[in-house]
């Protein structure tokens, strides 16, 4: 059942400037090795275990990453920029020619504070703890026990100081205002205390999938703000693997969880911006307990333009 609801809006860095344009990614294109995957409603009729691999309907696809192959080790996602690039330094090391890492994913850099921090009351919440963005020690990529490969973010609390959290940025799919957005991935760990916002903001917003305070009580949902004001709520637990997908037109927003299509909101988007996998402290209920942590872990993501011709 799909439920209607209000939440406070999600992250609003100051100061950022314009997202600088990236070129188009080639990046691995292979599909997931699970098995027992179901079509799903979307554009691309995408499997739930399998990355889709090229143009569907009136998508172009322009970047693609399932992480196959890829070991890059916790503090490699470091020294990141925060003047609308996001590359990460760090990364040079494994490669900076097409289809690198360095040029497929960056993150929000060290010193950047998250929505629920005092140091960002950007929105004007009043949560008096939350977290840096450090993606130098909460993020890296290898392979799972099932042999593929997958990019892991650990958000935690140390003893003294803020929640770890981190922000990553799919390079390939900035700048872009009408397309798709897919990922797959899953939640586990100490819940209470923590939450995402996977989104694209600019005057507008855009979040799927988002736990709107706590990943402990909050249901996975989708919001907009700005040019429609809209959310869904869909059925599914966070600790379970999902298929999360967002289409965007000039008619409007439509999302699909799992394949099932969950809810659509008419308007057009004014917005050329990032795709942002935010992560980040909780904006309601209890604060993380120190010492506890949560993983987010994803097996691909990818992400198309829209080009209205339906070839």
């Amino acid at each position: 059942m799909i439920t209607m609801r209000c939440r406070p809006l999600a992250h609003r860095l100051r100061g950022v400037v314009a997202l600088a344009p990236a070129a188009l990614v080639a990046a691995l294109l292979m599909p997931s090795q699970a098995q027992g995957a179901t079509p799903s409603q979307d554009a691309c009729h995408t499997l739930d275990t399998v990355m889709p691999h090229g143009d569907c309907g009136p998508f172009h696809q322009v970047f693609a990453d399932n992480f196959n192959g890829q070991r890059i080790p916790l503090g490699a996602f470091s020294y990141c920029a925060g003047d609308g690039d996001f590359k990460c330094a760090g990364l040079r090391k494994y490669g900076t020619g097409p289809g690198s890492v360095y040029w497929s994913f960056g993150a929000y850099p060290r010193g950047w504070y998250d929505t629920a921090n005092p140091k960002n009351h950007s929105n004007g919440n009043t949560r008096t703890f939350g977290g840096e963005y450090r993606a130098d020690d909460t993020t890296w990529i290898g392979p799972s026990p099932a042999g593929d490969g997958q990019l892991h973010v650990r958000m935690y609390r140390p003893p003294t100081g803020d929640n770890h959290v981190a922000a990553l940025v799919p390079l390939g799919c900035m700048d872009i205002r009408y397309g798709k957005f897919s990922e797959r991935w899953r939640v586990h760990g100490t819940l209470d205390g923590y939450k995402m916002a996977h989104l694209r903001y600019a005057e507008s917003e855009i979040d799927f999938p988002e736990a709107g305070e706590n990943f402990a009580y909050d249901p996975i949902s989708a919001f907009v703000h700005g040019f429609s004001e809209y959310n869904a709520d869909a059925p599914g637990r966070w600790t379970d693997w999902h298929t999360s997908t967002y289409e965007i037109t000039p008619s409007g927003v439509t999302f699909y969880l799992d394949g099932r299509r969950i809810g659509q909101v008419a308007g057009d988007n004014p917005d050329a911006t990032a795709w942002v996998l935010q992560n980040e402290s909780s904006l309601g209920g209890n604060y993380a307990a120190p010492g506890s942590s949560v993983q987010i872990d994803t097996t691909w993501v990818t992400c198309y333009t829209y080009d209205g011709t339906g070839r």
